[in-house]
């Protein structure tokens, strides 16, 4: 699998960015390439990057995130300066919050995101999801993102699953949602994920990208 050297994630709530950009991250490191992850989820979410930081040391990899990251306090402040980790970074993984503060922050920085031909934004979609059942929701709330981080949007990731009740059938069923979202949205397909335990043959025109399980969620989704 080939990344560009920024990739930033973004999407609905509950559509799995978190554990795509925590595989990422580990798949660049097993190449021995440095890579920093970089927590934009600022108001302080259910399930974050910041919940793998031992994981991650252990692996090479840098973790940067909010100074309220695993905290009861809801407080959109940064302790960093993203774009000097841009700049000095071999990899960077962005994990966008799927609200408008992580966007928003993620925005601050439009200027040097819009400007590199080595930097990506992948929405990801989960045609299971609520809100994102129904592509022309999917479709706006991706313009929702784009509007308030002032990045556009580069490719789209299927992530359809149904967690734990995810089986091969599941994913299959979802491919045609996908290249819909994709024709409406005028983006490439980059990737479809699915659990690397789960046995399911996928067209390599939808690019499959099997996953390790990292977050469970409390509605069991990945």
């Amino acid at each position: 699998m080939y990344f560009k050297k920024v990739t930033i994630i973004t999407g609905h709530y509950g559509c799995g960015k978190t554990n795509i950009a925590t595989n990422i991250a580990l798949d660049i490191a097993k190449t021995g390439k440095t890579c920093t992850v970089v927590d934009l989820d600022i108001v302080n979410p259910y399930f974050r990057t910041a919940d793998f930081k031992q994981m991650f040391e252990k692996m090479g990899i840098k973790l940067v995130a909010p100074i309220y990251a695993n905290t009861n306090l809801d407080i959109p402040a940064m302790n960093f300066n993203l774009t000097s980790i841009l700049i000095n970074s071999d990899y960077v993984v962005i994990d966008v919050g799927g609200d408008d503060a992580g966007a928003m922050a993620l925005g601050v920085h439009h200027d040097y995101l819009n400007n590199r031909d080595d930097v990506e934004m992948l929405y990801v979609i989960n045609k299971y999801r609520l809100l994102t059942e129904d592509i022309d929701n999917t479709i706006e709330l991706m313009r929702d993102i784009e509007s308030c981080s002032r990045v556009k949007c580069t490719g789209i990731v299927n992530n359809s699953n149904l967690g734990l009740e995810t089986y091969a059938e599941t994913v299959l069923d979802s491919l045609e949602y996908a290249d819909e979202v994709c024709k409406k949205a005028l983006l490439p397909l980059e990737f479809t994920t699915f659990n690397k335990d789960l046995k399911v043959d996928i067209e390599k025109k939808y690019k499959p990208y099997p996953m390790d399980i990292y977050v469970k969620t409390l509605w069991n989704m990945v």
